[in-house]
């Protein structure tokens, strides 16, 4: 509202600008809420003001100006009239160009289906695999979509041990309850019933699971969730998804970000539309970036296009001194894949890979010396994963030539929308686990077509364990585990890729798994006690082998040790290290260690049965 003026107002010509007209049908006018909500997000009030003349400026202060700044459309439209009736019965004051009023309308009515997800986390402790931490809570957002359910991010209910959601508006939060957690995607499915009333029933819900780096900070993934009670889903309408999105298109992030209890709205443009690392998935996946700020509680809250419809999920943002105001979200495409998936197999199967290491073949002198002509465009196969189905069938240096009948460049991209290329990946990624592709590879100067059926990716070192606790193994005071991307974390922190030691990074970043069981174990510490002195320094090393044997899993050498009759438990570790102990003493002692820290078994409950 603009400051008072200090002159004496000339009496207004127009007698309905000095006092209220009986007959008007808009002096009257109260705002509704969501009227006061869209006029802040637009900020048309502004706009209409500093259109206007400079007479009206002077006069039109108090009341009208209030009115002005929350006024329903109807209203505005009405000032733009003069102050009196849509028919224009008083003079024009301002005839600016009309206001944003028509796209945000759309969204407010949306609003009404994004709900407040509350959730209890109970996190493995992965330095101490044989107890939790201490539980702390969380808030996120979420949305309502057809079949009675809800959805937002995975890594917001990621080992939770109880969640709520709550309607926009409602004193009421409703139990829920995870079915299926999608972590390459960050969406997930969960069931719901209300945490007051005197019927308590289950529904089915879902959800799914989205480099590392300065570049991200973790605020979203999805879930999906229901409500038995009738009264939840009472005045609100499912939201539908609209298509992707263009370069430039106006977005609307909602959601219950930190700063505040009730319901938030940014916007923006899309500004970006490529693959991305999913940092909670450590994976690549279709995304969009935009220009609307994105914080920690938006998580799971969705975006919407200017039709009102839901056009992706919040989930990450960019965090870095010289950038701001840059998040990711979730495009349609990656939500829909999700929740086929689900629908189509009963559960969550994941994201399929072609399971190779390429390269780009832009210099001209390398793709003559393997035997490409000027018509042949594609990328060199450096590496397949043993574990891959195509590794029956595709070559090391074959080059891929198309899939799927789309052709691939020598850069790795494939042509996405007009004007638009993108990594060959993203076709990958619009299958589903089982599916089949049809892949075209030159080889020795020999055009080849191989029907691969697509997997899901199995990582030496993975991005996630699934939920369950970790496992872990203990003889005479040494603690084995088994390595993943979250024990980096616990032991490391967030720089893990900086301050891990050398040999486990270079794993993580580049070994590939032999086999579908196939881990890399490590003594990840040295209780001490009598048995093991000398040992005490031995943190995060490398298990190569045991008596000889090579150790394949944490599985095989605990039961290679629990069976071991010989004299002697021998270690062999990486940097040439052996441990060696005495194992009928080794035995005896781990009794008394366990004893001491507290520990109630000497391995996890997996590896028991």
């Amino acid at each position: 509202m603009e400051k008072p003026s200090r002159k004496r107002s000339r009496k207004s010509k127009n007698a309905s600008d000095a006092e209220p007209n009986p007959n008007s049908t808009t002096a009257t006018t109260t705002a509704s809420p969501d009227d006061v909500v869209a006029a802040s997000i637009t900020d048309a009030a502004k706009t209409d003001r500093n259109r206007g003349s400079k007479r009206h400026r002077k006069a039109g202060k108090g009341k009208s100006d209030e009115i002005g700044v929350v006024a329903s459309p109807e209203r505005r439209a009405s000032s733009r009239h003069g102050g009196g009736d849509i028919n224009g019965d008083c003079d024009a004051v301002s005839d600016g160009a009309p206001p944003r009023w028509e796209a945000v309308g759309k969204v407010v009515p949306s609003m009404d289906a994004v709900v407040k997800v509350f959730c209890v986390h109970t996190e493995p402790n992965f330095s101490l695999p044989w107890q939790r931490k201490r539980q702390y809570s969380s808030s996120s957002s979420g949305f309502i979509i057809g079949g009675r359910r809800v959805l937002t991010n995975a890594h917001s209910v990621e080992h939770h041990t109880q969640v709520k959601v709550k309607k926009r508006g409602s004193d009421t939060k409703y139990l829920a309850t995870v079915l299926a957690i999608g972590t390459e995607c960050d969406i997930g499915w969960k069931v719901a019933y209300m945490l007051f009333g005197p019927i308590f029933s289950i529904l089915i819900v879902g959800a799914s699971s989205p480099v590392k780096s300065e570049m991200c900070s973790r605020v979203g993934d999805g879930a999906m969730l229901t409500v038995s009670d009738d009264e939840f889903w009472e005045g609100v309408s499912p939201l539908e998804f609209g298509d992707l999105p263009a370069l430039q298109d106006a977005v609307t992030v909602v959601g219950y970000p930190i700063g505040g209890d009730t319901i938030s709205v940014t916007s923006g443009v899309v500004s970006r539309i490529e693959i991305l690392s999913y940092v909670h998935g450590s994976t690549e996946l279709l995304g969009l970036q935009i220009d609307a700020a994105i914080n920690s509680g938006n998580s799971g809250g969705p975006a919407f296009n200017d039709k009102g419809e839901c056009v992706g999920i919040a989930f990450q943002s960019l965090k870095h001194e010289d950038a701001e105001n840059i998040g990711y979200v979730i495009p349609t495409p990656v939500i829909m894949h999700f929740i086929r998936d689900y629908e189509k197999n009963g559960e969550y199967t994941g994201f399929p890979i072609l399971g190779v290491e390429w390269q780009k073949m832009e210099n001209p002198d390398l793709r003559m010396s393997i035997g490409m002509g000027n018509e042949h465009k594609g990328v060199r196969i450096k590496r397949i994963e043993p574990t891959a189905p195509e590794s029956n069938v595709l070559c090391p240096s074959d080059v891929i030539l198309s899939f799927d009948g789309v052709k691939v460049a020598n850069d790795g991209t494939v042509p996405f929308r007009h004007g638009e290329r993108i990594g060959f990946s993203y076709l990958v990624s619009q299958k589903y686990t089982g599916d089949k592709a049809l892949v075209k590879i030159l080889r020795s100067s020999k055009i080849y077509e191989f029907n691969i059926k697509l997997a899901t990716h199995k990582r030496l070192v993975p991005a996630h364990i699934g939920g369950k606790p970790p496992s872990y193994y203990i003889i005479a005071g040494f603690v084995f585990t088994a390595v993943s991307v979250p024990y980096l974390r616990s032991e490391y922190g967030k720089d893990y890729d900086f301050d891990a030691p050398v040999k486990l990074l270079d794993k993580h970043l580049h070994a590939m798994a032999q086999s579908v069981d196939e881990q890399l174990v490590v003594v990840s510490q040295v209780l001490v006690a009598d048995i093991n002195i000398g040992y005490e320094e031995i943190v995060n090393t490398q298990v190569l082998a045991f008596n000889n044997k090579p150790v394949k899993n944490l599985k095989s050498l605990a039961e290679m040790v629990e069976s071991c009759s010989e004299e002697f438990l021998k270690f062999d570790l990486e940097y040439e290290q052996i441990v060696v102990l005495r194992t009928k003493t080794a035995k005896d002692a781990t009794r008394e260690i366990l004893l001491t820290h507290c520990i109630p078994s000497a391995m996890s409950d997996d590896l028991k049965s």
